[in-house]
């Protein structure tokens, strides 16, 4: 028994994974003056592994509506699985440019009005 999927679920990740994969997917030029080959306008240059997974992922989605099979992995009624979702959006903010921090700390609140610390040595 195929589960049921929420068609505007699936239409929405195969439009974002089909949108990704055309800004990897950009033409490349000619420089009239050098006649290197140049990456084409707003172009992103993908991993190897970033366009297989935007190829399986929408191959997927296209013949069976959702990308993952197994439950435990994300909800019954959603297209794609709780990791595919986080690696896509890793996808897109790398085609938009803006690169991830990693994790960072958190300085807790009025650290700038507290007093520097006391020197042991001065007491």
């Amino acid at each position: 028994m195929p589960r049921e999927i929420d068609r505007k679920k699936t239409q929405k990740a195969l439009r974002i994974v089909r949108k990704l994969a055309a800004k990897g997917a950009a033409p490349e030029t000619i420089d009239p003056e050098t006649g290197e080959l140049k990456p084409g306008e707003g172009a992103v240059d993908y991993s190897q592994w970033e366009n297989e997974f935007l190829t399986e992922v929408d191959k997927r989605l296209e013949k069976f509506g959702s990308a993952f099979a197994d439950l435990s992995k994300g909800r019954k009624d959603d297209a794609l699985s709780t990791l595919q979702t986080v690696k896509l959006k890793e996808i897109a903010a790398k085609a938009r440019g803006k690169k991830r921090k990693g994790l960072t700390t958190k300085k807790p609140l009025g650290w700038k009005n507290r007093p520097p610390p006391r020197n042991r040595e001065d007491d």
